[in-house]
């Protein structure tokens, strides 16, 4: 069992390493990988070595790197204002409206920004002064800010996403285009869950309609914003080329198989950045120097994302070579348990680690485990990697680590601890159960 002890070690050295000496997580992986390759034993430079070459040809290191340039420059554009603005007309008028206009524009945007902490920076900086206008109290419009975080784990193609589908034993049993479809599914069912979480908060504490300074008629905002809606066609149009009717029909007609042909993890990220060049233009630079600026300030997040994945996925091929999946299946065999049981053990566990950790990090540390543990219980792969990064997803709603907690907290200007005890009944407590019933079948995805 020494690849079990091996992850044990690698988990431990990231906890301690990130959340303990309050190092940041590329460090941390970095040190995971190292600790993880001790265990190689004398063969330890040849096995670091291939682990990490396999690495660095993974096309998801691209993709994740992609993203990230696509979110550094959509927040230098009024785009995403044009699509709160929308948000804004369509559902203010309504009772307790810029509750409903934080969650669904949280998960707007998580769908294609991903990271928690800027979803809630991005979203809360304009709807938490529009929530605390209409009378929501500071805590109540931090919680539910902090709340739509984890929206960018739930959809596809976060980073998230990318390093659980990387790793040597999730890729031998579902590939990242497997899960696509069932994961936007899956950040459905979150997102109408936060739906409904809102319905109840605002009867409860009987939250009023937008304050009308803050809201401009549906023809006037569509007028001035229609055009960041063309975001989402960057998405949908690989989709309809290499997915459903119209690309089995696609298939027939050219000869060849699209989904094979056009890969959604390249394309979808190229096809966004193309899309905020050209909708925010007039706001990006346009002279070489300046963009050498820009990207000097994009740098440092390329740095720490790049080196995340790329170490994580050095130490799950490392953690491969030693026989990690065959170790861990030998082990879960021995634990007989109704299905419903290790959803809810293997649900508490990645909560539990995502508390301290990114949800990033906490796939690279046991999202395999994870997964495997599910598939042995007879979860399908595709429908397992989505329970997992539902679980992992809580870690913006997670106190007292979530970076989103504070983010909203601050814009909100309240204690950070006053928002604990509503995260947690409203969104932790409830995504784990959603995760375990995506994971049993009782939500389809």
């Amino acid at each position: 069992m020494i690849a079990v002890w091996a992850l044990g070690c690698y988990i431990a050295a990231i906890i301690v390493w990130n959340a303990v000496l309050k190092r940041n997580i590329g460090e941390a992986l970095i040190i995971g990988f190292v600790v993880t390759g001790l265990f190689a034993g004398g063969d330890i430079a040849h096995v670091m070595w291939d682990g990490f070459a396999e690495a660095m040809q993974e096309e998801v290191t691209f993709a994740a790197l992609a993203f990230v340039f696509m979110s550094y420059l959509l927040a230098r554009t009024p785009v995403l204002d044009h699509l709160l603005g929308i948000l804004n007309s369509l559902l203010g008028r309504l009772r307790g409206g810029p509750v409903y206009t934080s969650t669904v524009a949280a998960g707007v945007f998580g769908a294609i920004a991903h990271v928690g902490a800027a979803v809630t920076a991005a979203v809360g900086s304009v709807t938490i002064p529009w929530m605390k206008r209409s009378r929501v109290s500071g805590e109540l419009a931090a919680t539910v800010a902090a709340g739509g975080a984890g929206m960018g784990v739930t959809f596809p193609f976060s980073s998230t996403m990318f390093i659980l589908m990387g790793t040597a034993g999730v890729a031998s049993m579902a590939t990242t285009d497997d899960i696509v479809l069932p994961l936007f599914l899956g950040g459905l069912w979150c997102l109408g869950y936060r739906l409904v979480a809102a319905f109840v908060m605002v009867r409860r504490y009987k939250i009023e309609p937008m304050d009308r300074a803050d809201l401009l008629p549906l023809r006037t905002s569509l007028g001035v914003g229609w055009t960041s809606l063309f975001l989402f066609a960057a998405i949908i149009v690989p989709l309809l080329l290499t997915r459903g009717p119209s690309g089995g029909a696609l298939d027939d007609w050219v000869g060849v198989t699209m989904s094979d042909a056009i890969s959604l993890i390249t394309w979808i990220p190229v096809l966004l950045i193309a899309t905020v060049l050209i909708l925010g233009h007039r706001h990006l630079p346009r002279s070489g120097r300046e963009w050498w600026d820009v990207l000097g300030g994009a740098a440092p997040q390329f740095g720490v994302i790049g080196v995340t994945i790329v170490a994580a996925f050095s130490a799950s091929n490392v953690l491969g070579e030693l026989g990690l999946p065959e170790q861990l299946t030998e082990l879960l065999a021995g634990v007989d348990a109704p299905l419903w049981v290790m959803a809810l053990i293997v649900g508490v566990l990645v909560v539990g680690v995502a508390i301290p950790l990114t949800a990033s990090a906490t796939m690279a540390a046991i999202g395999p485990v994870a997964v495997s543990s599910l598939v042995g219980a007879g979860v399908p792969p595709a429908t397992a990697c989505v329970a997992v990064l539902i679980f992992a997803s809580t870690e913006g709603a997670s106190p007292p680590s979530g970076a989103p907690i504070y983010v909203a907290s601050g814009i909100a200007g309240i204690d950070p601890a006053r928002t604990f005890v509503p995260l947690v009944t409203y969104y932790c407590v409830p995504i784990l159960l959603i995760g375990a019933a995506v994971a049993t079948g009782v939500l389809p995805v």
